[in-house]
């Protein structure tokens, strides 16, 4: 994400936030439009059954002339939720005062003349969205984009990487707007001259979202959300959109069986000691999530718990649908826990440009390995190599993995192996979960952890994405 860097000038709380069981039980305009029907499915997590209503059964026709009755048409691969901004991305002899008012100033006195177009950036999701479609995915963007320069700007990014925009809002509700409530969301990514990041946007100023005057969801959104496999959500979504909003967006993706991915962030701590209806949607969205994405800092912000694997069963055992909890560890790796398992992968060792933007391709490679049904091994080194692969670069948008990239990394198979690191890390966990752990060199023993071959991985993988569309130059 554009916002992960060493200074963020969002306001946060100090406290740390120990898992409380009350948190989790409280319970416009389109482009690329979506022309097939939908259907209805039922989700059934945990013995928890949503009904919905029944509709008359679709039948298609089969080559050998004969009916099926067809499930729920989900035609799109990953849908991402809010948080469309354009980044512009400009170096500064020292980065912006702490004081709010003076820091608003500065703001505002940057965006007095838009600069010069070729420090502009499609930022926030849209990493996610351009790392995953350029990983052969089918995705779209649900989101508000003006009707100005850098929301035709974003559209034209998005559309030349195969990805359309769903437009979140309603055009009635749009009518009596300022043109400044209604604009494209930017951030400013400042950069000073020892290479230390700082943002700022009009969503740091203000104790309501940037689009609290979203109301409902548009039948577009709704049709978008249930005609994908996977809907992504993260912490800067409560930036721009209600929490009430983002409820009824999880509502629509748990009611038609999509799956919930979900990356709070940094703002997941604050959210979490924030307003009533923030602790409200953020608990649901740690519970009804199947897939939850952490640094380990963030894990342990939200759980109390130092330890990432403890922390992540945590958060594992106090969710309602969450199948996997996959907690960062930096240039170390990941680790990716399940109720029964630990799987353990090094990173790739790279030449780090710049860290911006790793985590949302990590996150694409994720739903890629979901979608696909990977071995959990082999996503985890798939999302290591893209985010690695976007670390060599400089910005994200664009800039974020190219598929040649990626599979020149896998190629190469260049780990960055610690054994005393991941011994510690899995010291006090090995005797009670089923433990594997990806390594270049394995020798055969009676080990408790599991060794998976780097080499036999990347043989499997590579493959899978030959089929990764060519769609411009970035992909080669």
């Amino acid at each position: 994400m554009h916002h992960h860097a060493a200074i963020s000038f969002k306001p946060s709380s100090n406290g740390l936030f120990s898992l409380n069981p009350g948190i989790f039980q409280n319970p416009s305009f389109v482009i690329g439009p979506f022309r097939n029907k939908l259907r209805y499915s039922i989700l059934n997590c945990r013995g928890i059954e949503i009904p919905l209503p029944k509709l008359p059964p679709r039948i298609n026709s089969v080559n050998n002339g004969s009916t099926s009755i067809a499930a729920a048409v989900k035609d799109v691969d990953i849908a991402t939720l809010g948080n469309l901004c354009v980044d512009i991305v400009l170096n500064v002899p020292e980065l912006p005062p702490k004081p709010l008012e003076q820091r608003k100033a500065y703001m505002e006195q940057l965006s007095k003349s838009p600069p010069d177009k070729r420090y502009w950036e499609a930022g926030g999701n849209c990493n996610v969205a351009i790392a995953a479609a350029r990983l052969g995915l089918h995705c779209i963007s649900v989101g508000h984009v003006g009707d100005e320069i850098y929301g035709r700007f974003l559209i034209d990014v998005l559309s030349d990487e195969g990805i359309s925009i769903v437009g979140m809002n309603e055009r009635s509700e749009a009518l009596n707007l300022s043109s400044a409530d209604n604009e494209t969301l930017l951030c400013w990514v400042l950069v000073d001259p020892s290479q230390r990041h700082g943002f700022c946007s009009r969503a740091d100023f203000s104790a309501d979202p940037a689009f609290s005057w979203m109301s409902r969801l548009s039948t577009e959104v709704k049709m978008a959300i249930r005609k994908s496999k996977i809907l992504f959500c993260n912490g800067y979504d409560f930036d721009e959109l209600s929490p009430s909003l983002l409820e009824s967006a999880l509502e629509c993706a748990v009611e038609s069986g999509t799956s919930i991915f979900f990356d709070p962030g940094p703002r997941g701590r604050s959210l979490i000691a924030g307003r009533p209806e923030e602790q409200r949607t953020i608990g649901k969205l740690l519970r009804m999530s199947e897939v939850l994405l952490l640094t380990s800092e963030e894990a342990a912000s939200l759980t109390g718990i130092n330890d990432p694997i403890l922390a992540g069963q945590e958060l594992l055992n106090n969710g309602v649908c969450t199948k996997w909890v996959i907690v960062k560890m930096g240039p170390k790796g990941s680790i990716l826990i399940t109720k029964s398992s630990i799987t353990c992968a090094p990173a790739f060792k790279v030449n780090i440009i710049d860290t911006v933007g790793c985590g949302d391709s990590f996150v694409a490679a994720v739903a890629f390995g979901f979608i696909h049904d990977l071995p959990l091994s082999y996503t985890l080194t798939l999302a290591n190599a893209v985010g690695a692969a976007t670390a060599t670069g400089c910005g994200a948008g664009r800039n974020v993995a190219s598929l040649g990239k990626v599979r020149e990394l896998l190629k190469e198979s260049n780990l960055n192996e610690d054994e005393k690191f991941w011994d510690e890390v899995l010291s006090d966990n090995v005797n009670s979960r089923d433990v594997t752990v990806l390594s270049k060199m394995v020798v055969n023993g009676n080990s408790q952890v599991n060794r998976v071959s780097l080499l036999k991985v990347v043989s499997e993988v590579l493959p899978k994405l030959e089929f990764a569309p060519k769609m411009t130059g970035s992909f080669k």
